[in-house]
Protein backbone atom coordinates (compact mmCIF):
# COMPACT_ATOMS: atom_id res chain seq x y z
CA UNK A 1 0.00 0.00 0.00
CA UNK A 2 1.23 3.45 -0.92
CA UNK A 3 0.15 6.21 1.47
CA UNK A 4 -0.53 9.70 0.16
CA UNK A 5 -2.25 12.92 1.16
CA UNK A 6 -4.49 14.20 -1.61
CA UNK A 7 -5.81 17.73 -1.86
CA UNK A 8 -9.37 18.87 -2.39
CA UNK A 9 -9.70 22.66 -2.27
CA UNK A 10 -6.78 22.92 0.19
CA UNK A 11 -8.26 20.13 2.35
CA UNK A 12 -6.14 17.03 2.87
CA UNK A 13 -7.65 13.59 2.36
CA UNK A 14 -5.68 10.59 3.60
CA UNK A 15 -5.41 8.04 0.79
CA UNK A 16 -3.87 4.64 0.16
CA UNK A 17 -3.11 3.10 -3.20
CA UNK A 18 -3.20 -0.70 -3.53
CA UNK A 19 -0.75 -1.41 -6.35
CA UNK A 20 -1.81 -5.04 -6.71
CA UNK A 21 -5.49 -4.19 -7.12
CA UNK A 22 -4.84 -0.79 -8.77
CA UNK A 23 -7.36 0.80 -6.40
CA UNK A 24 -7.34 4.02 -4.36
CA UNK A 25 -8.84 3.98 -0.86
CA UNK A 26 -9.88 7.22 0.86
CA UNK A 27 -10.49 8.06 4.52
CA UNK A 28 -14.27 8.22 4.98
CA UNK A 29 -14.07 10.69 7.87
CA UNK A 30 -11.77 13.04 5.94
CA UNK A 31 -14.27 13.23 3.07
CA UNK A 32 -17.25 13.66 5.40
CA UNK A 33 -15.42 16.46 7.22
CA UNK A 34 -15.26 18.33 3.90
CA UNK A 35 -18.88 17.57 3.04
CA UNK A 36 -20.30 18.86 6.33
CA UNK A 37 -17.61 21.56 6.65
CA UNK A 38 -16.92 20.66 10.28
CA UNK A 39 -13.88 19.58 12.30
CA UNK A 40 -12.55 16.03 12.46
CA UNK A 41 -14.30 14.97 15.67
CA UNK A 42 -17.68 16.24 14.48
CA UNK A 43 -17.18 14.41 11.19
CA UNK A 44 -16.27 11.22 13.04
CA UNK A 45 -19.46 11.38 15.11
CA UNK A 46 -21.48 12.16 11.98
CA UNK A 47 -20.05 9.06 10.28
CA UNK A 48 -21.02 6.86 13.24
CA UNK A 49 -24.61 8.05 13.01
CA UNK A 50 -24.67 7.78 9.21
CA UNK A 51 -23.25 4.25 9.29
CA UNK A 52 -25.94 3.12 11.73
CA UNK A 53 -28.66 4.76 9.63
CA UNK A 54 -27.44 3.07 6.47
CA UNK A 55 -27.41 -0.27 8.25
CA UNK A 56 -30.95 0.28 9.53
CA UNK A 57 -32.06 1.13 6.00
CA UNK A 58 -30.55 -2.12 4.76
CA UNK A 59 -27.70 -0.52 2.82
CA UNK A 60 -25.41 -3.33 3.92
CA UNK A 61 -23.39 -3.52 0.74
CA UNK A 62 -22.34 0.11 0.95
CA UNK A 63 -21.41 -0.11 4.63
CA UNK A 64 -19.58 -3.45 4.49
CA UNK A 65 -17.38 -2.19 1.67
CA UNK A 66 -15.96 0.41 4.04
CA UNK A 67 -12.88 -1.56 5.03
CA UNK A 68 -10.44 -0.59 7.76
CA UNK A 69 -6.83 0.11 6.85
CA UNK A 70 -4.01 1.66 8.86
CA UNK A 71 -3.56 5.38 8.29
CA UNK A 72 -1.74 8.12 10.17
CA UNK A 73 -4.11 9.43 12.86
CA UNK A 74 -4.06 12.89 14.46
CA UNK A 75 -1.84 11.66 17.29
CA UNK A 76 0.85 10.68 14.77
CA UNK A 77 0.27 6.93 15.13
CA UNK A 78 -0.87 4.42 12.52
CA UNK A 79 -4.43 3.43 13.38
CA UNK A 80 -7.25 1.43 11.81
CA UNK A 81 -9.37 3.86 9.80
CA UNK A 82 -12.58 3.41 7.83
CA UNK A 83 -11.76 3.68 4.13
CA UNK A 84 -13.69 3.29 0.90
CA UNK A 85 -12.77 2.94 -2.75
CA UNK A 86 -13.99 5.56 -5.22
CA UNK A 87 -17.16 3.65 -6.15
CA UNK A 88 -18.23 3.16 -2.53
CA UNK A 89 -17.27 6.72 -1.62
CA UNK A 90 -19.50 8.04 -4.39
CA UNK A 91 -22.45 6.17 -2.83
CA UNK A 92 -21.63 7.58 0.61
CA UNK A 93 -21.36 11.12 -0.74
CA UNK A 94 -24.92 10.82 -2.04
CA UNK A 95 -26.07 10.11 1.53
CA UNK A 96 -24.72 13.41 2.88
CA UNK A 97 -26.67 16.59 2.00
CA UNK A 98 -23.95 19.06 1.09
CA UNK A 99 -23.12 21.72 -1.51
CA UNK A 100 -19.71 20.03 -1.67
CA UNK A 101 -21.19 16.72 -2.86
CA UNK A 102 -20.96 17.36 -6.59
CA UNK A 103 -17.41 18.81 -6.45
CA UNK A 104 -16.30 15.79 -4.38
CA UNK A 105 -17.82 13.42 -6.96
CA UNK A 106 -15.94 15.20 -9.75
CA UNK A 107 -12.76 15.08 -7.68
CA UNK A 108 -13.07 11.32 -7.13
CA UNK A 109 -13.57 10.76 -10.85
CA UNK A 110 -10.54 12.93 -11.59
CA UNK A 111 -8.35 10.94 -9.16
CA UNK A 112 -9.18 7.72 -11.02
CA UNK A 113 -8.54 9.30 -14.41
CA UNK A 114 -5.22 10.78 -13.26
CA UNK A 115 -4.10 7.38 -12.02
CA UNK A 116 -4.69 5.83 -15.44
CA UNK A 117 -2.63 8.58 -17.08
CA UNK A 118 0.18 8.25 -14.51
CA UNK A 119 0.41 4.50 -15.12
CA UNK A 120 1.09 5.23 -18.78
CA UNK A 121 3.40 8.17 -18.02
CA UNK A 122 4.98 8.16 -14.50
CA UNK A 123 6.32 11.70 -15.00
CA UNK A 124 2.76 12.95 -14.58
CA UNK A 125 2.74 11.89 -10.92
CA UNK A 126 5.76 14.12 -10.32
CA UNK A 127 3.99 17.03 -11.97
CA UNK A 128 0.95 16.44 -9.76
CA UNK A 129 3.09 16.43 -6.63
CA UNK A 130 4.73 19.69 -7.73
CA UNK A 131 1.30 21.29 -8.29
CA UNK A 132 0.09 20.19 -4.83
CA UNK A 133 3.12 21.72 -3.13
CA UNK A 134 2.67 24.94 -5.11
CA UNK A 135 -0.98 25.13 -3.99
CA UNK A 136 0.23 24.87 -0.39
CA UNK A 137 2.56 27.84 -0.91
CA UNK A 138 5.98 26.16 -1.14
CA UNK A 139 8.65 27.94 -3.19
CA UNK A 140 9.93 26.47 -6.47
CA UNK A 141 13.40 26.17 -4.94
CA UNK A 142 12.08 24.15 -1.98
CA UNK A 143 9.97 21.95 -4.28
CA UNK A 144 12.99 21.14 -6.44
CA UNK A 145 15.00 20.11 -3.38
CA UNK A 146 12.09 18.08 -2.00
CA UNK A 147 11.70 16.17 -5.25
CA UNK A 148 15.42 15.51 -5.57
CA UNK A 149 15.41 14.19 -2.01
CA UNK A 150 12.44 11.95 -2.78
CA UNK A 151 14.26 10.45 -5.75
CA UNK A 152 17.26 9.71 -3.51
CA UNK A 153 14.91 8.15 -0.96
CA UNK A 154 13.23 5.98 -3.61
CA UNK A 155 16.55 4.60 -4.81
CA UNK A 156 17.46 3.65 -1.24
CA UNK A 157 14.16 1.90 -0.54
CA UNK A 158 14.41 0.11 -3.88
CA UNK A 159 17.81 -1.19 -2.78
CA UNK A 160 16.41 -2.34 0.57
CA UNK A 161 13.52 -4.08 -1.15
CA UNK A 162 15.95 -6.07 -3.30
CA UNK A 163 18.17 -6.98 -0.34
CA UNK A 164 15.83 -8.71 2.11
CA UNK A 165 14.23 -5.72 3.81
CA UNK A 166 10.60 -6.79 3.67
CA UNK A 167 8.46 -5.21 6.40
CA UNK A 168 7.31 -1.66 7.17
CA UNK A 169 8.86 -2.00 10.61
CA UNK A 170 12.28 -2.75 9.10
CA UNK A 171 12.04 0.26 6.77
CA UNK A 172 11.09 2.45 9.74
CA UNK A 173 13.96 1.18 11.90
CA UNK A 174 16.57 1.79 9.19
CA UNK A 175 15.13 5.20 8.33
CA UNK A 176 15.21 6.23 11.99
CA UNK A 177 18.81 4.99 12.37
CA UNK A 178 19.97 7.14 9.47
CA UNK A 179 18.06 10.16 10.78
CA UNK A 180 19.29 9.75 14.34
CA UNK A 181 22.87 9.42 13.17
CA UNK A 182 23.03 12.50 10.97
CA UNK A 183 20.75 14.85 12.93
CA UNK A 184 21.16 13.68 16.52
CA UNK A 185 17.37 13.34 16.77
CA UNK A 186 14.98 10.48 16.18
CA UNK A 187 12.29 11.06 13.56
CA UNK A 188 9.68 11.28 16.33
CA UNK A 189 11.69 13.88 18.29
CA UNK A 190 12.35 15.92 15.15
CA UNK A 191 8.61 15.99 14.40
CA UNK A 192 7.85 17.00 17.99
CA UNK A 193 10.36 19.84 17.72
CA UNK A 194 8.46 21.17 14.72
CA UNK A 195 5.08 20.76 16.36
CA UNK A 196 3.97 18.08 13.89
CA UNK A 197 1.54 15.23 14.48
CA UNK A 198 0.22 13.33 11.47
CA UNK A 199 2.13 15.49 8.96
CA UNK A 200 5.03 14.21 6.86
CA UNK A 201 8.29 15.45 8.42
CA UNK A 202 9.97 16.01 5.05
CA UNK A 203 7.17 18.33 3.96
CA UNK A 204 8.14 20.59 6.87
CA UNK A 205 11.92 20.50 6.53
CA UNK A 206 14.02 23.51 5.65
CA UNK A 207 16.16 23.40 2.51
CA UNK A 208 19.22 22.52 4.62
CA UNK A 209 17.40 19.72 6.45
CA UNK A 210 16.30 18.25 3.12
CA UNK A 211 19.85 18.41 1.74
CA UNK A 212 21.48 16.67 4.70
CA UNK A 213 18.72 14.05 4.81
CA UNK A 214 19.35 13.32 1.14
CA UNK A 215 23.12 13.17 1.70
CA UNK A 216 22.62 10.66 4.52
CA UNK A 217 20.38 8.44 2.40
CA UNK A 218 22.58 8.72 -0.68
CA UNK A 219 25.64 7.78 1.40
CA UNK A 220 23.78 4.87 3.00
CA UNK A 221 22.79 3.43 -0.36
CA UNK A 222 26.26 3.77 -1.85
CA UNK A 223 27.90 2.18 1.20
CA UNK A 224 25.35 -0.64 1.08
CA UNK A 225 25.97 -1.17 -2.63
CA UNK A 226 29.73 -1.25 -2.14
CA UNK A 227 29.44 -4.03 0.44
CA UNK A 228 26.33 -5.66 -1.06
CA UNK A 229 24.60 -5.24 2.31
CA UNK A 230 21.81 -7.79 2.68
CA UNK A 231 19.33 -8.23 5.52
CA UNK A 232 18.81 -6.08 8.60
CA UNK A 233 22.18 -6.45 10.33
CA UNK A 234 24.27 -5.49 7.30
CA UNK A 235 21.92 -2.67 6.29
CA UNK A 236 21.98 -1.32 9.83
CA UNK A 237 25.76 -1.00 9.54
CA UNK A 238 25.40 0.81 6.21
CA UNK A 239 22.74 3.10 7.71
CA UNK A 240 25.03 4.08 10.58
CA UNK A 241 27.95 4.79 8.26
CA UNK A 242 25.79 6.73 5.79
CA UNK A 243 24.26 8.80 8.55
CA UNK A 244 27.67 9.57 10.07
CA UNK A 245 28.92 10.90 6.72
CA UNK A 246 26.10 13.44 6.68
CA UNK A 247 26.63 14.17 10.39
CA UNK A 248 30.25 15.22 9.79
CA UNK A 249 29.14 17.38 6.86
CA UNK A 250 26.43 18.97 9.02
CA UNK A 251 28.86 19.74 11.82
CA UNK A 252 31.32 21.32 9.39
CA UNK A 253 28.52 23.36 7.80
CA UNK A 254 27.34 24.64 11.18
CA UNK A 255 30.87 25.51 12.27
CA UNK A 256 31.63 27.42 9.09
CA UNK A 257 28.27 29.24 8.73
CA UNK A 258 27.26 29.65 12.35
CA UNK A 259 23.78 28.37 11.42
CA UNK A 260 22.02 25.34 12.88
CA UNK A 261 20.64 22.84 10.38
CA UNK A 262 17.96 21.39 12.66
CA UNK A 263 15.16 23.90 13.14
CA UNK A 264 11.72 24.08 14.69
CA UNK A 265 10.44 25.95 11.63
CA UNK A 266 7.57 24.29 9.75
CA UNK A 267 5.07 24.99 7.00
CA UNK A 268 1.94 24.61 9.12
CA UNK A 269 -0.70 27.21 8.22
CA UNK A 270 -0.96 29.72 11.05
CA UNK A 271 -4.66 29.10 11.56
CA UNK A 272 -4.13 25.35 11.85
CA UNK A 273 -1.22 25.23 14.26
CA UNK A 274 -3.75 24.52 17.02
CA UNK A 275 -5.05 21.10 16.11
CA UNK A 276 -8.40 19.79 17.25
CA UNK A 277 -8.03 16.74 19.42
CA UNK A 278 -9.78 13.78 17.89
CA UNK A 279 -10.39 10.30 19.19
CA UNK A 280 -7.15 8.30 19.15
CA UNK A 281 -8.97 5.36 17.59
CA UNK A 282 -9.58 7.36 14.40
Amino acid sequence: MKSELKLFEQNKIRSLYDEEKDVWYFSVVDVISILIEKDYQTARNYWKVLKNRLQDEGANETVTKCNQLKMMAMDGKMRETDVADAETMLRLVQSVPSPKAEPIKQWLAKVGYERMKETADPALSLNRARENWQKLGYSDKWIQQRMMGQETRNKLTDYWKDHEITTDEQYAILTNMIHQEWSGLSVRTHKKLKGLKSQNLRDHMSEAELIFTALAELSTRQVAEKHNATGMNENKQAAKIGGSISKRARQDYEQQTGQKVITSDNFLPQKKTKQIKGDKNA
